[in-house]
């Protein structure tokens, strides 16, 4: 029994992904290399792998085109001078006060998720601002990315909004989907113990395991952001813009749409000329091209898996030695959804491949509603902490890298695997008990 999960194609592809993402091998080649194996493994031809990865891609169109314009609004933020604001404002408020600039990282981060959502977006714009202060007061960037993965995964695991609308209502669709009933308006009831997981692990990554200070060479600080900012006509353009972003979004349901209407009220309101419509669309190409495209062959990659049948043997594997604690089986739950979750890097993607795993086994051994949001939840969250494919890895690394000093994989996969992946699982057990009748 062992040895068959041990050859199945989904466990090798995936431990081939890790090994050659900790390589130091490029994502992309990463995820290509290891969606061929699954399908040769499994018996498939490189043509049939190759036609099922590339047609597989469209399942994150949406939120690739998403990245790109949001990328574009994020530049459209910066022609207008009011991400330099923000950056004078916070260096002026931090007064080398290290815990001020952590809090502020992480009221912006999550802001990000729920109030105005630009996601990632915001970070390779305002970060690469705040490095020579953060250079200055010694700061290890792995506390920062250890922020800012909390400020992007936590409000759409716990809050209703945003992002987190979309989170809450993909578990309950596909939970209901796979016969377990459940409101869309009660996710957050359940989840809110995976929010204090999350919680802890930020307040042990910055008070103990990043604490001590980490130098690094010192780079120059652009000449705009020197320069004093005031406030104009065309900073509160932006922000009404942003807030309309927010508002279509929630009304629709439609990232794209929502980065669109924002774009159109900078362009319509001469916020940024028409003129620097194309270099603005070139620069959230430039800012958030390759995250889009990491998350295309993601799904790609997760095409290929579904495709190898390997997830449904596995599902029957494990489920034949699952044992009757029900601990003991929600840990082992969490396991394969992590396992199937890492590789593919989102959990908004991975949500209707784990429901087809979760809810049935959850119902067959006696777990409740709750119980199954909690696991089901935590399981998807799992496929954005560490995964070298996930945009809750990649945006910090975009920010944090600009001047070369920060590995993604040693300095921002390793340590968010580490801290919230453990908090997630530890979080999710307790939630068995907690919500246990």
């Amino acid at each position: 029994m062992i040895s068959n999960i041990l050859l199945n194609p989904v466990v090798i592809s995936i431990l081939l992904l890790c090994v050659l993402c900790l390589g130091r091998i490029n994502v992309l080649l990463a995820i290509i290399i290891s969606a061929i194996t699954a399908g040769c493994i499994s018996g498939m031809n490189v043509s049939s792998i190759m036609d099922t990865f590339i047609s597989g891609m469209g399942g994150n169109s949406e939120t690739a085109l998403s990245y790109i314009l949001l990328g574009a609004f994020a530049a459209a933020m910066n022609h207008t001078g009011l991400t330099d604001i923000i950056a004078e404002k916070i260096i002026g408020i931090v007064n080398n006060r290290i815990w001020i600039l952590y809090l502020i990282i992480a009221l912006i981060a999550m802001a990000s998720q729920n109030i105005i959502p630009i996601h990632i977006a915001f970070i390779p714009i305002l970060i690469p601002a705040l490095l020579p202060m953060m250079n200055m007061m010694d700061i290890d960037r792995r506390a920062v990315a250890c922020i800012l993965a909390f400020g992007l995964k936590t409000p759409y695991i716990t809050i209703p909004a945003g992002f987190g609308l979309i989170f809450h209502n993909l578990i309950a669709d596909n939970m209901i989907q796979n016969g377990m009933q459940v409101e869309r308006n009660y996710i957050w009831e359940y989840t809110w113990i995976l929010g204090i997981g999350m919680l802890t692990a930020l307040l042990i990554a910055l008070f103990v395991s990043y604490r001590k200070p980490r130098e690094y060479k010192q780079i120059d600080i652009p000449q705009e952001h020197l320069e004093k900012t005031k406030f104009n006509k065309n900073h509160l353009i932006t922000i009404i813009a942003a807030f309309a972003t927010f508002a279509v979004q929630i009304l629709t349901h439609s990232l794209p749409l929502g980065a669109l209407t924002g774009l159109g009220i900078i362009f319509s309101l001469g916020a940024v000329k028409h003129s620097k419509m194309d270099k603005l669309m070139d620069e959230g190409i430039y800012l958030m091209g390759y995250v889009a495209f990491v998350m295309l062959v993601a799904s790609g990659f997760a095409t290929v898996l579904k495709q190898t049948g390997g997830i449904e043997s596995l599902v029957c594997y494990v489920t034949q030695v699952l044992p009757s604690s029900h601990i003991l089986t929600a840990l082992i739950m969490l396991i394969l959804g992590l396992l199937i979750t890492i590789g593919i890097g989102t959990s908004f993607g991975t949500i209707p491949i784990l429901a087809v795993v979760f809810v049935p086994i959850c119902a067959h051994i006696g777990f409740n509603i709750p119980q199954t949001v909690v696991l089901l939840a935590a399981a998807a969250a799992l496929g954005d902490a560490g995964s070298p494919a996930s945009d809750t890895t990649l945006g910090p690394t975009a920010g944090l890298n600009v001047d070369g000093q920060h590995n993604h994989i040693w300095d921002t996969c390793v340590p968010t695997f580490l801290h919230y992946n453990t908090a997630l699982i530890l979080s999710a057990i307790i939630g068995i008990f907690v919500f246990g009748k």
